[in-house]
């Protein structure tokens, strides 16, 4: 019998706040809905619960590096995200026990084709191809817990070309991090090595051709992104 021969994509490694030092990063699941204020600019119920959807780990871009203007879309918007990074595995894992499971936290920018994105939505398919491309996910170093704590009541800002764009408070989650794990350990057994993008605050918008993104969470590294001209 022949044995077809493939050569899979090498493990993400991505790198923390100590130098020289990395972690292999598995899934990238991200929540949709999880402040009020950016629902409601989408025009949604900030009642309803949130949901995920995912991103391939090689979408992942380390800051400070430029990427081409994604292909089939005219609306590349950036999304300011708190980053979770989860350190063991848990299935059902209570609300009161979930912050155990997290490793560290980074800054993150969850970049969305959001014309490919509606269209989809219009449609009533899958938001793969506007949430799920090459360079997608944009983080910043991972910090530990034991660095920098659970990040509670951080603000989160996002601004283009030096221009701010986006600005709240981590406080402002309508499911904080605990819940967020709670329920998506529910749905799937999370593995060490899982990202968490938490959600992104009002205020999202399009990045040109030629200009930098950078979104900053007080305690963290920055995600930055330039888009080539």
């Amino acid at each position: 019998m022949a044995i077809l021969e493939l050569r899979a994509p090498t493990v993400m490694a991505h790198p923390t706040s100590t130098a020289g030092s990395y972690v292999e990063l598995h899934r990238i699941f991200c929540v949709g809905r999880n402040y009020g204020d950016h629902a409601s600019e989408m025009g949604n119920d900030p009642s309803d619960p949130p949901f995920f959807f995912m991103k391939p780990a090689s979408a992942v871009v380390r800051s400070g590096r430029t990427i081409p203007y994604p292909p089939a879309t005219r609306d590349l918007h950036h999304e300011a995200e708190l980053c979770v990074l989860i350190g063991r595995e848990g299935a059902d894992i209570p609300p009161d026990a979930a912050l155990s499971y997290v490793w560290g936290y980074a800054t993150g920018n969850d970049l969305t084709r959001r014309d490919l994105q509606a269209a989809a939505k219009a449609a009533r398919r899958p938001w793969d191809m506007g949430k799920g491309f090459d360079n997608s996910a944009i983080l910043g170093d991972i910090h530990p817990v034991a660095e920098v704590g659970h990040l509670e009541n951080a603000r989160i800002t996002c601004t283009v070309n030096g221009a701010l764009r986006q600005d709240a408070s981590t406080a402002d989650m309508i499911w904080p991090v605990a819940d967020v794990i709670a329920c998506l350990s529910g749905l799937v057994t999370l593995q060490a090595g899982d990202v968490i993008m938490t959600g992104t605050p009002a205020g999202v918008g399009p990045i040109p051709k030629g200009q930098t993104c950078v979104v900053d969470i007080a305690g963290l590294s920055p995600a930055s992104v330039t888009i080539a001209p």
